[in-house]
């Protein structure tokens, strides 16, 4: 199944002593989405942002954000991401005791929902939820800090789920244009890149390649 390539920053590696003129950098590249990593120190071993800087961020662009919550208890904290201003609201599926009511709810607050799930678990703990969720995010590193090596035994799982997923299929961790072209080969076609877009000297042709990788 063939779509359209969209490719994101991860916010996470943006100079966030000067996040508007980042996000204006972004924007004049050609971005699809700003991906918001939300880790709370527990259930990943980093402390990053919450609410007031997305509603910060969303002050400045009419981007998507695409809000990925790495969260021990993402219910207690869905309402306030949804009046920062999020669009896309993701989960990991290792957090959530009741899937299919959580995603029933984000859908019902008027937005997107995801699913995500670690290098480590099997693509059957989403099954409940596949027919439900708008994408599914593969994480291709063990979340926590950007700069990792790219997981390559996840792209089994990226085939296994588009062979039962037709929505968005998005992969975070290690991305760059070559690991790119293998995770769109296997079925993705949303792809965060931190380091590779923020840390790019030109950050619209980075954008281009990635969104011009064909199958």
């Amino acid at each position: 199944m063939n779509k359209r390539i969209k490719a994101g920053p991860s916010i996470l590696a943006a100079d966030f002593s000067n996040l508007s003129v980042e996000i204006k950098r972004a924007e004049d590249a050609g971005v699809d989405f700003l991906h918001c990593d939300i880790m709370d120190g527990h259930f990943v071993p980093n402390i990053t942002f919450g609410p007031a800087i997305i509603r910060d961020i969303r002050k400045h662009t009419k981007l998507i954000l695409d809000v990925h919550l790495m969260i021990e208890k993402p219910r207690k904290f869905l309402e306030a991401f949804v009046k920062a201003g999020s669009d896309i609201i993701t989960v990991h599926i290792e957090t959530v005791e009741r899937p299919i009511q959580l995603i029933k709810e984000i859908k019902e607050l008027g937005l997107k929902a995801g699913i995500s799930l670690n290098p480590r678990t099997p693509v059957k703990d989403i099954a409940p939820v596949l027919n439900m969720v708008d994408l599914v995010l593969v994480m291709t590193v063990n979340p926590g800090f950007g700069g990792q090596e790219f997981i390559s035994s996840c792209l089994s799982k990226i085939k296994r789920i588009r062979r039962a997923f037709s929505g968005d299929i998005e992969v975070d961790g290690g991305i760059n244009y070559k690991t790119a072209k293998m995770a769109v080969e296997a079925g993705a076609n949303m792809l965060v890149a931190g380091t590779y877009l923020f840390g790019s000297d030109n950050m619209k042709g980075s954008v281009e390649k990635l969104k011009d990788i064909k199958v």
